[in-house]
Formats: structure tokens, sequence, C-alpha cells
């Protein structure tokens, strides 16, 4: 299926890596067109919540012409117009890497004002030294699903999947599993991750869950989509009294992206787990 936000993607496409500083080479992707489908429309959402990226191949040159490089974490907020295609994010950064720059602040400065003037919100931007970053992984908290024994032969979300076990009344608990995959919906590359469900209310029916999450393995989509499209079918099941999803995606081409909706504003991201 074609669709309107999918249109003139760098993604697959051969193209032409810059080393000179172009912010142009940034693509937005107007969050509206997919929130659509999702029945969402205008400026209310039944969520906040953030888009964290991870960059590991930012480099630039000092006014000496020494290189420099930094691990980067780049902050946009849910409710930003546009998000960022990441092969356009990749192209964009590699363009800083025969570009000097005066100082570290001027390369945090220069990003946080070219990213957010593309997704139309203030993007936090935060460099960090190699051997400064604190990149702990951690065993993500709550019950694994993926231990469950299902049968399942679905291959496309289907929302009908999901259930509400009644005899365990209401609970307050954390579900993960690490079988979440969905593809590029231009390349049809596949994108791994593992998803986090936090909520509380009346009890999810573990064993549909997972089946539900699974129901992703051939849909294409980007990254925030599906975490939304998660959030609202949950949310359409039930009325939680609370609610987040969070899904952390494995690296590609030096950068990782991780997705978080949630009914708690300023609600913080799970740990990063072994993929990442």
């Amino acid at each position: 299926m074609e669709r309107e936000d999918w249109k003139g993607l760098p993604l697959g496409r051969e193209t032409q890596y810059e080393s000179r500083y172009n912010p142009g080479l940034l693509h937005p992707i107007d969050r509206g067109i997919s929130r659509a489908h999702l029945g969402l429309r205008g400026d209310t959402l039944p969520f906040s919540g953030v888009d964290e990226w991870w960059g590991f191949e930012l480099s630039w040159l000092n006014p000496k012409g020494v290189p420099q490089v930094a691990v980067s974490r780049f902050t946009f907020p849910h409710d930003s117009a546009a998000m960022i295609e990441s092969k356009s994010f990749k192209l964009y950064l590699n363009s800083l890497n025969q570009s000097e720059f005066a100082s570290w602040e001027e390369v945090r400065d220069t990003l946080s004002r070219d990213l957010g003037a593309a997704s139309g919100a203030d993007v936090t931007v935060e460099l960090f030294g190699v051997e400064d970053a604190t990149l702990a992984v951690e065993k993500p908290e709550g019950f694994c699903l993926d231990q469950l024994d299902i049968e399942t032969r679905r291959y496309q979300p289907e929302a009908s999947l999901l259930r509400l076990d009644a005899g365990r009344g209401a609970v307050s608990e954390t579900l993960y599993s690490h079988l979440l995959r969905s593809n590029c919906p231009v390349t049809g590359q596949p994108d791994w991750a593992t998803v986090c469900i936090d909520y509380r209310g009346p009890a999810l029916d573990r064993e549909a869950l997972l089946a539900y999450i699974i129901s992703f393995r051939e849909h294409q989509d980007f990254h925030e989509h599906c975490v939304e499209r998660i959030f609202c079918d949950l949310q359409n099941l039930a009325a939680f009294e609370e609610l987040t999803v969070c899904a952390r995606y494995t690296r590609r081409g030096g950068l990782d992206i991780n997705p978080l909706r949630s009914t708690l504003p300023g609600k913080a991201l799970p740990p990063r787990f072994a993929r990442q």
C-alpha cells in the first residue's frame, strides 16, 4: 500500500553521502497522516511521550581540522508536527563529518536548531564523549510474555486478538516481549524491538497480548506509528487508569529509535536492553 507519508523518502534509493554540512538533507514526515488512520485528529491526543533517538556515528572537525566524535541523544516530543525519516537523519549527521565547528556547544546548538525546524518542535540534543556516555544495559522489569506457550499464525496487526482476563480483576503490572518485529514501509527491512507495556486497570489476557504483539511481524510502518497503534488498540479495549507503551528498537545505521507513549506526562523510558 502506497501512502502519502511514504512518498519521496530517501529510503530505498541510491544516495550520495555528503560530508559537508547540509541541513536540507533532513526529511520530515507529517505525524498527522498516520494518526488519522488510528482515528486521531487535531491537537487532542490520548497520550503524551517522546521519541528518544541515540546516535553513535556523529563526527565533525574542530578549528584545527582534528576530528571529534560523540555519542548523541535526541529527544523529540510526541506532539511535534513531524518526525524525521531515519535515513535522512543519518545522511544529515554524516554531512557534519568534514565541517568545522568552533566548539561542542556549537554542534549541539546547530543540531537542535535544524532538527527543531524540520520537526516543528523544540528538540533536546545532548552530546557525550565516547568514554563519558553512560549506556548501562539492564534486564526489563516485569513479566516476560515470551515464556508463554501459545500458537498463532497471524502476522498482520489485529486489535481483535486482544482480550481482558476477567478472572484476575484489576491489576497494576508491567509486561514485556522481545518478539516485536515490524518492517520498514519503504525497503521492507525488518525492525526488531523489545516492547514494554505498563498499565493499571482491568487485567490483560497475557496470551492474547503476546499473539497481538507477534501479529506485527509482517506489518509495514514506522517505529513511532507502531507504538501509537499498540497504545490506541489497548486503550480502545479498556479505559485503563494508567497506560504506557514503549519500544526500544535495535540499532541501524548508527541510530536507534525508542518511542514512548503514555497517559502519564513525563513518564521515563525503561533502561536499555541487551540488543541495544
